[in-house]
């Protein structure tokens, strides 16, 4: 039987965590949950904890000391994930800005469709998203303009959170080399699946903000991203990536 988990991280996310646990549980597909709490003061992990009692065989919790970056618990999340053999691993936020129902099309994308990284994407079929402010949606959108004009990729969501990868994608671009841990490392992992020839689809999405709880974006994010799009594309032409 094919084995997915959905890798979750989570800081302060007490608002939404019991629901967006519940929402995964309720698909047709007998998803997994890991959930990677950065020690949050808020009681995030009490409250997975006290849900584990529930879905004791389909819901794991990792715990680390502090608040390390999300590309640090993404990486953690997949190798606990590919050490524990599923077969398709996702990235989702814990705020129900993805839709948890797309997890589903994700997995048809992968499994039978044959893609190697499913992206839920925003911008494949125009601009879907929904509650931004225009500042916001315009700095997405040309984000992922700058990166497919530095990189090569014709990707339209470059900076996409909401994912499927196989694990074989994982298991072999180096995870223990993934350098950023914002918006830069969800546009590194994709560069490094690109320049290892997999198969990357988009499978359009609406993506709509968070209603509860409070964002994580900084400025320090965003300059990472502008600055490591050029990092990783000349660490490549140097066979360094």
């Amino acid at each position: 039987m094919t084995k997915s988990i959905v890798v979750i991280p989570t800081y302060n996310e007490i608002e939404n965590i019991e629901s967006i646990i519940n929402a995964v549980f309720s698909l047709e597909t007998p998803f997994h949950v890991l959930i990677v709490d950065d020690n949050s003061p808020d009681g995030t992990s009490k409250k997975v904890q006290e849900l584990q009692k529930i879905y004791n065989d389909r819901l794991f919790l990792e715990v680390r000391t502090k608040k390390a970056g999300l590309g640090t618990a993404y990486v953690h999340g997949f190798k606990w994930s590919l050490s524990n053999d599923y077969d398709y691993i996702f990235e989702m936020d814990a705020d129900f800005s993805h839709n948890p129902k797309d997890l589903e099309r994700l997995l048809s994308a992968c499994k039978n469709d044959k893609a190697d990284v499913a992206i839920g994407s925003r911008y494949s079929t125009g601009v879907n998203v929904v509650n931004w402010p225009l500042n916001r949606v315009l700095m997405s959108y040309f984000a992922s303009v700058y990166v497919k004009i530095i990189t090569g990729m014709k990707i339209h969501d470059a900076t996409a959170g909401f994912i499927c990868y196989n694990k074989e994608v994982l298991k072999n671009i180096k995870l223990d080399r993934i350098k950023f841990i914002g918006y830069a490392f969800q546009i590194e992992m994709k560069y490094r699946a690109y320049v290892k020839k997999y198969n990357i689809v988009e499978v359009p999405i609406i993506f709509t903000d968070r209603t509860k709880g409070v964002s994580k974006m900084s400025g320090s994010i965003i300059r990472e991203a502008v600055f490591g799009v050029i990092m990783l594309r000349i660490r490549k032409l140097f066979n360094r990536l």
